[in-house]
């Protein structure tokens, strides 16, 4: 069954948009203006981030990147993240399992 999800600002200048879900899987679109930033936190899930587009800097564990279009990773489960948008762009995440905090 196809269902839609609003979306929401968690903060400035940051949009999460759930596209599906299931208990086991969860995928969240994230849209970023440049300057705005995903602050450090953690999650017990397994997260696969897909850059569709923009440029990021991202922080994971204590190591520090950039990511820009095309570019992807993963980032265990309980280990503090978070990012910087140097370019707006969007980003694609997958969670497992759901993130039921985004419902």
């Amino acid at each position: 069954m196809l269902k839609s999800y609003p979306p929401v600002t968690p903060a400035p200048g940051v949009t999460r948009q759930v596209l599906s879900e299931a208990p086991e899987m969860m995928v969240v679109a994230f849209t970023f203006e440049a300057g705005a930033e995903g602050a450090p936190h953690s999650h017990p899930h397994v997260q696969a981030t897909f850059v569709e587009s923009g440029r990021f800097r991202f922080t994971v564990g204590g190591d520090s990147f950039e990511v820009g279009a095309g570019d992807s990773f993963v980032i265990p489960g309980d280990v503090e993240h978070g990012c910087r948008c140097f370019e707006p762009g969007r980003l694609i995440d997958t969670f497992a399992p759901r993130r039921d905090d985004f419902l």
